[in-house]
């Protein structure tokens, strides 16, 4: 890649080398696929749910009717207790789920008078509900009772008429809304008129059918919230505007106390209507077998699909798929249900008619010969009796009247078409992938009795227009960096982050923008750029921000540098910028589609270096500079205290709406994994981060066990953090933060505290992005996982360089971890998803972790007593003897050695392990038995990752990996624990690190250069000197490096690492050497010279900082980043400091392991007496004669532990799901993928395609990019619903 500008310089030279800049990762044919599968079952699920929950509903009507023969007279109290149930259902989670969120999160008390309102129309709805399906449906026709519930919706559509009027604009559905209110009213006319004419003089039926009316028109009250908000939105009055603001944000009180009152109105209805009709509550306690069975058949199925219909409505719209999965379906269960229980009746009847053989008979005389003829005690088939049950619903109208039907199916058709056509606007509906629940449906509550009615009329409605849709909840545009720290990164690592940026460039344009969901900018901090070259006046940039440069250069080209001739004309890369600074320089680049990328080269002589300061040195430029700076002056103009509540208010939004996405210097991702991240801060606001997932990239076994080790740890460990409370650390090679929370209190200012103690180097230090999350986690924010965001990092291939990084991880992790643990009581009350069970399930994990290595230890102690025959005490000697030695070694001898001995050690471990395996397979088959507390737990572990890496059909080939996993278990949790609590006090960072070039070859200067090679260096010698002093440098100027260097470097001339007992404070040791050049070449006077000379496709011109900005960055340097001072002193005592802590933790670490081995030791010497003995059974559960034996301390952990797995496993089954509803959604709303084209040629296909062919300034790559959208129904949608689940007591 290096030479790419030499591929354009012959014609018949047109072969390149290029990097893969295609998704080669995301599985999108199968994605599809199970796009389209998610969706047709959710549909059909919801079709069905919808049916089952109104055919079942309608049942209990039919057995509470007088005349049915099913359930006799006398047992109706019965089907009403039923039918009384299923109204308070809903009332009931409501109250629960209500109560939950006010005992967990923030809720405030109503005022009286909003208190006042919402009971008035809780007590009209639960009255016109009860008077409704418990006195008058039982009276009415099926027909009738399955479509009067659609007249729910005369005053919704009223309301719509009124809501649009008021708006006073061109409505889109006024016409709709005026026409289904017509419709519905005309459906009531019909209705009585069929019912009242049939007898003048029936007064019972005047009655009924006087309070069907009224009842479902107090029914229609259940959706005032609906409308309620617009009137008071287009209405100037104040009491409504804040009445209608109470009632938002008093919801969960509001919800419990009218869930009480609805139980309390219907138990009234119940309780009064029972008695006055004549019928006693003494036959519920004496219900015979066959009723019960029957009954509770129908309430249980009538129960479980209405909770389960409403949530897959909600899995439909959160899919985007509103028309297809939620209107569709629930339209065509009312018609539906009229088949399911019309035609049996017509059947049934025309079977009887068939059978008399040419006797005629009409639907009059079949009610009084068959249907009312039954007996009341009846036995065999349920079915033909309901279906006679109906049909005696029916038999008080003249069915062979043409009249009769005639106006029973206009009365229901109305009703219906009333109903479609007050739900229209449903259809044009802008949903946004990233809404929550509450932003898609008014209430919480929804109605078991009408399913779908109280489904489509709960949708929000909003006022539409004829030119567009109002989006009055659209999201403002959010600003994301891109920030990523790099320092020795290969040229194939930095290619990768560098394509990943082009591509979210082509994704995400500035210029000719399609889409204003966010605008990005990226920024890369280059840690350690400088080197020092003799003859210069300036230093020069390393090996490694050169190669980074080329690579800038190279993936322009590939990015614009295509056409569609066969041969390849070169297209000169626009000028770019480059920058001198306060903190080194800067690199401007902007990109083909108008995004920028900023590289920051820091020299670590001006700056602090490392990466949490680059962190910090990007979070105070991007968050304090950036984006306060702007505010700042215009307050100090002097505003009016409204017009500072108005400027407050905006800096506020824009706190919100930013975001930073950190990235590593190897991070390789895709736009839609940056999409999906944005997504989840979109969607919650009280989401401070959010992490994707990452996968481990390399080769050899080193690699493929962290691949194993990252998905487990994704698949279950993660997932049971993000659904049960919170994620504890958000990696930060590919996490997007929001700037508000980073600003919080105690976050970023804390975040930019310097070391100062012991425990601060390896809280602060080790684990930079675990003690962010802390931070934020204290702070009350959330942290969360999205596991349709991949992205891929370099692993460590090298044995050695993966123990240095779980040397660093491992301790900050504890110390993070623990400094939680120590906060439990003030964490739980700020951070609702920190709840107390869900850190006592962390103080199981981290005790789990604590005891790895006994354990482990007992875990190869048990080996040995499989393989040879030996007392187990014995055995559990002969497995502690070895890792005690290896703590020795590690006290005692270099990194290096312990390394080594760790690696010799692991494959011993490895074999042992094998014969393990091999011998508990042995043990099984030769017994008999897998009902062995061993076997049990072995099988149910592989079970649960087998059927765990199902639930990840694109991972699935990880599990393969899981045989050298479980190998290496002692290395991973007894060798390396060791290592890493021992080594807690070298706070290097151990990977990344190049060692000293043992001797630079320098060329002799003399060695073959003629003449005019001399003449040329020394005119190039002489022009960049004098190019140079021309300008400014930052050196002489305001800012001096400092003296002395940032901290000593302890044994700094050793070519390894110092023994372990020593604190390595720098990587300088390893860095390279600063006289990099050699004398004979003329070197550029400094970096700017340096780049311009050998960047020649991107030609750089040098421009100047702001003065603000350079007085920002000189002011940020002084107060946070400047190079810190050796203190010799001070280093010796943090030193010390550093070995008693270690020596104290390692003390109490191996005390409780000590403890927990000598505990199991006497409870095996004392196994007579304390033991728990089981009988051992075969594969037929039939008993062996012999019994297992185990100590109740192991049986405790291992019970804890499988508890554990278990809860994880189940968490990953619900995160799974919602990752599912994510994706679809995304897939739906986003531009769709295309199928990756050729990089450089593409075949051209007429005059048609040249037309349609994109711009030469936009040329399509072989990366997976996404065309825009066709459908006309092109809603954003969200996924997830607001759900926080917390274990509680």
């Amino acid at each position: 890649m290096a030479e790419y500008k030499d591929t354009f310089s012959e014609p018949w030279d047109t072969c390149r080398e290029v990097p893969s800049i295609e998704d080669e990762h995301t599985p999108w044919k199968m994605i599809k696929l199970l796009k389209v599968i998610s969706l047709c079952v959710v549909g059909f699920i919801v079709f069905g749910l919808a049916l089952c929950s109104k055919a079942s509903f309608l049942l209990l009507i039919t057995l509470s009717n007088e005349g049915t023969k099913t359930l006799p007279d006398d047992m109706r109290p019965v089907a009403l207790l039923c039918i009384a149930c299923v109204l308070i259902s809903s009332s009931v989670l409501l109250f629960i789920k209500s109560l939950w969120k006010a005992c967990y999160k923030t809720s405030k008390l109503p005022k009286k008078s909003t208190i006042a309102l919402v009971l008035f129309f809780e007590f009209l709805v639960a009255m016109g509900t009860a008077i409704l399906t418990i006195i008058a449906m039982p009276h009415l026709d099926i027909v009738t009772n399955i479509t009067i519930l659609s007249s729910v919706a005369v005053l919704s559509a009223f309301l719509q008429v009124i809501t649009q009027c008021t708006a006073k604009q061109m409505n889109r559905f006024l016409l709709p809304s005026i026409t289904a209110l017509i419709l519905i009213l005309l459906g009531y006319g019909l209705f009585v008129y069929l019912y009242i004419t049939k007898d003048l003089n029936d007064t019972q039926t005047i009655i009924w059918v006087g309070l069907a009316v009224g009842s479902s028109f107090l029914i229609s009250f259940n959706w005032w919230e609906n409308y309620f908000r617009l009137i008071s939105q287009n209405n100037k009055s104040v009491f409504l505007k804040e009445m209608c603001r109470d009632v938002k944000q008093c919801q969960n009180i509001l919800h419990i106390l009218s869930s009480i009152f609805r139980v309390a109105v219907t138990a009234g209805v119940i309780g009064a209507y029972v008695p006055l009709d004549n019928m006693d509550w003494a036959i519920v306690t004496s219900i015979p077998r066959r009723e019960t069975r029957l009954i509770a058949i129908i309430i249980g199925v009538q129960l479980i699909s209405s909770v389960l219909c409403h949530w897959f409505s909600l899995v439909a719209c959160k899919m985007h798929a509103l028309r297809r999965c939620f209107i569709l379906p629930l339209y065509l269960s009312s018609l539906a249900v009229v088949v399911l229980f019309v035609v049996p009746v017509i059947v049934y009847y025309q079977d009887y008619r068939l059978s008399l053989n040419g006797t005629t008979i009409d639907f009059a005389g079949y009610c009084k010969e068959v249907v009312d003829g039954r007996g009341s005690n009846l036995t065999g088939d349920v079915f033909p009796n309901l279906v006679l049950d109906v049909t005696h619903t029916l038999c008080f109208l003249d069915m062979s009247n043409i009249t009769d039907i005639g106006i029973l199916t206009g009365s229901a058709t109305s009703w219906w078409l009333g109903l479609v056509l007050a739900t229209l606007h449903l259809w044009y509906l802008n949903f946004y992938r990233i809404q929550r629940t509450q932003d898609l449906f008014v209430r919480r509550l929804f109605e078991g009795s009408f399913i779908e009615q109280s489904l489509l009329l709960n949708t929000r409605f909003d006022i539409q227009t004829r030119n567009r849709i109002d989006k009055h909840s659209r999201f403002e545009q959010a600003m994301v960096y891109l920030c990523a720290t790099m320092w020795h990164e290969t040229y194939d690592e930095m290619m990768n982050i560098i394509i990943s940026i082009f591509r979210l460039d082509k994704y995400r344009p500035r210029i000719e923008v399609k889409h204003d969901d966010f605008e990005f900018e990226t920024h890369i901090y280059f840690d350690d750029a400088f080197i020092h070259v003799d003859g210069s006046q300036g230093n020069h940039l390393n090996k490694y921000a050169q190669d980074l440069v080329a690579i800038l250069t190279d993936v322009y080209g590939i990015f614009t540098n295509i056409d569609e001739k066969f041969f390849i004309r070169k297209r000169q890369i626009p000028d770019q910028k480059i920058i001198r600074t306060p903190y080194g320089g800067r690199l401007v680049v902007t990109m083909p589609h108008g995004n920028h990328i900023i590289v920051h080269f820091k020299d670590k002589e001006l700056i602090r270096h490392k990466k949490r300061w680059s962190q910090v040195m990007y979070l105070y430029y991007l968050l304090g500079w950036k984006l306060m700076s702007k505010y700042h002056s215009r307050w100090e103009k002097g505003l009016k205290p409204e017009q500072e509540a108005e400027l407050k208010a905006e800096v506020q939004r824009e706190k919100h709406n930013t975001y930073i996405l950190a990235l590593d210097g190897d991070t390789d991702f895709q736009p839609a994994a940056v999409m999906l991240l944005i997504d989840r801060l979109k969607m919650y606001p009280r989401v401070g981060a959010a992490c994707g997932r990452i996968h481990p990239t390399g080769a050899g076994p080193t690699v493929w066990f962290q691949k194993f080790e990252y998905a487990v740890s994704h698949w279950l460990q993660k997932t049971a953090e993000h659904v049960i409370g919170c994620v504890l650390c958000s990696p930060g090679c590919f996490s997007l933060f929001r700037a508000e929370a980073l600003m919080d209190d105690n976050v970023m200012k804390r975040y930019s505290t310097k070391s100062t103690e012991a425990i601060h180097y390896i809280q602060y230090d080790q684990g930079e992005d675990r003690w962010l999350c802390t931070l934020l986690l204290k702070q009350g924010w959330r942290v969360e996982y999205n596991a349709a965001s991949d992205a891929y990092t370099n692993a460590p291939e090298d044995f050695k360089e993966l123990y240095n990084q779980r040397r660093r991880w491992g301790p900050s992790t504890l110390a993070n971890v623990v400094d939680l643990l120590g906060s439990t009581s003030r964490v739980s009350k700020r951070n609702p998803s920190m709840s107390k069970p869900f850190m006592f399930y962390q103080l199981f994990a981290i005790t789990s972790a604590v005891l790895a290595p006994a354990t482990i230890c007992l875990l190869i102690a048990g080996s040995i007593t499989f393989v040879v025959t030996i007392d187990p005490n014995s055995a559990l000697v002969l497995a502690v003897i070895p890792p005690a030695i290896y703590i020795l070694i590690c006290f005692k001898l270099k990194s290096d050695t312990q390394i080594a001995i760790a690696g010799f050690m692991s494959i011993i471990y490895a074999f042992l392990m094998l014969v393990v395996a091999m011998s508990i397979i042995g043990a099984m088959i030769k017994d008999q038995t897998i009902l062995t507390p061993g076997s049990i737990f072995v099988i149910g572990m592989a079970l649960i990752y087998i059927i765990t890496a199902i639930m990840h059909p694109q991972e699935f080939h990880l599990v393969f990996y899981g045989f050298l996993y479980i190998i290496c278990v002692p290395s991973a949790y007894l060798l390396l624990t060791i290592y890493s609590m021992v080594n807690m006090n070298n706070v290097s960072w151990g990977t990344r690190e190049t060692k000293p070039t043992t001797g630079d070859v320098k060329t002799d200067p003399a060695a073959k250069q003629t003449k005019t090679q001399k003449a040329k260096n020394a005119f190039q010698r002489y022009f960049s000197w004098c190019k140079c002093c021309k300008k400014s440098n930052y050196r002489a100027g305001e800012v001096q490096a400092p003296v002395n260097q940032e901290e000593l470097i302890i044994e700094a001339e050793q070519p390894e690492q110092g023994p372990q007992n020593t604190i390595v404070w720098d990587e300088r040791t390893t860095e390279e050497p600063r006289q990099a050049e050699p004398d004979f070449i003329a070197p550029s006077q400094c970096f700017v010279t340096q780049l311009q000379d050998i960047s020649t496709d991107m030609q750089l011109k040098e421009d100047r900082l702001d003065k603000d900005e350079e007085e920002f960055f000189i002011d940020l340097q002084k107060k946070y980043l400047e190079p810190l001072q050796v203190d010799k002193e001070r280093q010796k005592k943090i030193t010390e400091d550093l070995k008693g802590l270690r020596n104290k933790i390692n003390f109490a670490f191996f005390i409780i392991n000590c403890l927990w081995l000598v505990a199991t030791f006497t409870l095996q010497l004392l196994q007579a007496s304390f033991s728990i003995r089981l009988p051992k059974v075969d594969f037929n559960l039939e008993s062996t004669g012999e019994d297992v034996t185990i100590d109740p301390i192991a049986f405790m952990f291992i019970l804890g532990f499988a508890t554990s797995v278990v809860i994880q496993f189940l968490t990953m089954f619900y995160h799974r799901i919602y990752t599912l509803i994510h994706y679809v959604a995304f897939l739906d709303t986003e531009t769709q993928v295309r199928k990756p084209e050729e990089l450089y040629f593409k075949k051209k296909k007429g005059k048609e395609d040249e037309v349609d062919s994109i711009d030469e300034s936009d040329f399509s790559t072989n990366e997976s990019t996404f065309n825009e959208d066709d459908s006309e129904f092109e809603s954003d949608d969200e996924f997830y619903e607001d759900v926080e689940v917390n274990l509680t007591v």
